[in-house]
């Protein structure tokens, strides 16, 4: 199965958008930072759009987020990409005549439902503007880095 990397282009986008909010942004410039193809990234926007997190112009190259990178948390971001998909899936076809296939869904269940709310309160503790400070910490390291 293969996993949804929706949640991180998402993100990529939305600081992509931020960071660069100051030359023209097209689906395809995006497109050439998270190595994908423009279409993917348009459709991404429509979701981000939707969710209220960006404002752009039909026919016009300049994506802007709909509020400060401060006020946008990670969270909003995965309800807006992955709504309310669980985590985590159980095998639901266990033998329950057996001790671990007749208990494994439950058990599992309750730890996997406190991992999910661990995992979101995490998301919504740490919004946009966390992340981008963090990408150009990490980018100004990189480049002292390569002059010595």
């Amino acid at each position: 199965m293969r996993v949804s990397t929706r949640f991180s282009d998402s993100i990529h986008i939305l600081a992509f958008i931020e960071i660069y909010k100051d030359i023209r942004l097209s689906s395809e410039v995006i497109a050439s930072s998270v190595e994908t193809s423009p279409v993917v990234i348009r459709r991404l926007m429509g979701v981000l759009r939707e969710a209220g997190l960006i404002a752009t112009k039909q026919g016009s190259a300049e994506p802007k987020l709909a509020r400060e990178p401060k006020d946008i948390t990670l969270l909003d971001i995965y309800f807006a990409t992955e709504g309310n998909k669980p985590l985590f899936e159980l095998d639901k076809k266990t033998n329950p005549e057996c001790i671990v296939g007749g208990n494994i869904q439950d058990v599992l269940g309750d730890y996997y439902e406190q991992a999910k709310i661990s995992a979101q309160r995490k998301l919504n503790d740490t919004t946009l503007q966390d992340l981008i400070e963090t990408i150009l910490v990490k980018q100004k390291a990189k480049e002292i880095a390569n002059r010595v």
